[in-house]
């Protein structure tokens, strides 16, 4: 397994790392994700402990807490410094005025009962679901700064947030001497690459190391997704569509075509292909992969370890390219002085 710096920090993660958002299956939304239970998590546990992926990421409202817990149980007993924790939260967790959002009360809050569902008296990577309008950056940091100094959490990073809300963050901590955030958890794929427009060129200047969510496009990626077929039996999309990131039917087709004529060439599947695309983009520290059972994990597993060539790259670059929004496509016209990241 390949091993990178998260960010601009010293801490190293894997390439892959294995999401557990499959785990629990507690609530509609989740249950369509999968429903993993302790026995089976244990030997997806071991599988990519095997493999060199020990990074495992989950959120405390994964399945409301359940996928914590599961995961908690099935790496009780283990060496602790033999994996890596990453999870999440600032999402709506319980029905009181204050289970939510960012607030030192939240935060602390979120910490506390995550590290119990885990198991575990520390979290390696802290990171906030989402930008809270409503709490000062400065509480948000001086609180993930509080966690860091009590030993609970060692790293922080932050997900789903704009360029200008990770901006104003980094600055405020670089203010007051608080740590920055060195972790992006971002939406990234070939069917949604808004992440360069952006997100990366801020990564690369800020130290912010992305790990990419939904390598895989919503599950539009799989190879199962074809042109004049319906959706298969088995797919997430039948309930989570309409939550997930919006792409026109065509272009996931002309985006598979290209996998396809890559797969050929390669004899590797489609998935693998798309994970190993976004292994060579700038800034990804690690890509999360998950797994509904042991035999698709095994497939996501076998993304890394060889390369794709430049030729293959330019065509599914190609195929997924698109015309970014005002004002990137504008900046394009002046790539002298303000170059695409290589």
């Amino acid at each position: 397994m390949e091993y990178r710096r998260l960010g601009a920090s010293g801490f190293s993660v894997p390439a892959l790392s294995f999401g557990t958002g499959t785990f629990g299956g507690k609530g509609e939304f989740f249950k369509a994700w999968g429903g993993v239970e302790v026995a089976e998590a244990k030997r997806m546990i071991d599988l990519c402990l095997d493999a060199g992926v020990n990074m495992f990421d989950s959120a405390d409202i994964y399945s409301g807490g359940d996928a914590e817990a599961v995961f908690g149980a099935a790496i009780k007993g283990r060496a602790r410094d033999s994996y890596i924790i990453s999870t999440k939260a600032t999402f709506r967790s319980g029905k009181g005025a204050n289970a939510v959002g960012s607030s030192r009360y939240h935060l602390i809050d979120a910490v506390e009962k995550s590290l119990k569902r885990l198991g575990t008296d520390y979290i390696d990577l802290f990171q906030l679901h989402g930008f809270d309008a409503l709490t000062p950056v400065e509480e948000v940091l001086s609180t993930l700064d509080q966690l860091v100094r009590a030993g609970k959490i060692r790293y922080t990073g932050v997900s789903n947030f704009s360029g200008w809300h990770l901006m104003k963050s980094q600055a405020a901590a670089d203010r007051h001497g608080y740590p920055r955030y060195v972790a992006n958890q971002t939406y990234y794929s070939l069917i949604g690459r808004d992440y360069e427009y952006e997100l990366m060129p801020l990564g690369l200047d800020q130290g912010l190391g992305a790990v990419v969510w939904s390598p895989l496009g919503w599950g539009r990626l799989t190879g199962k997704i074809r042109r004049g077929q319906p959706l298969p039996e088995v797919s997430r999309l039948h309930k989570t569509a309409d939550f997930g990131p919006p792409v026109e039917d065509e272009y996931v087709f002309k985006v598979v075509d290209a996998l396809d004529a890559v797969a050929a060439e390669t004899g590797k599947s489609i998935p693998q292909i798309a994970l190993n695309w976004l292994l060579g983009r700038p800034t990804v520290s690690s890509v999360i992969i998950g797994a509904r059972d042991e035999e698709q994990l095994k497939q996501n597993l076998g993304a890394i370890g060889w390369s794709l060539t430049p030729e293959q790259i330019a065509v599914l670059d190609a195929a997924s390219d698109k015309p970014p929004a005002y004002p990137y496509w504008h900046q394009l016209g002046f790539a002298e002085r303000n170059p695409f990241p290589a």
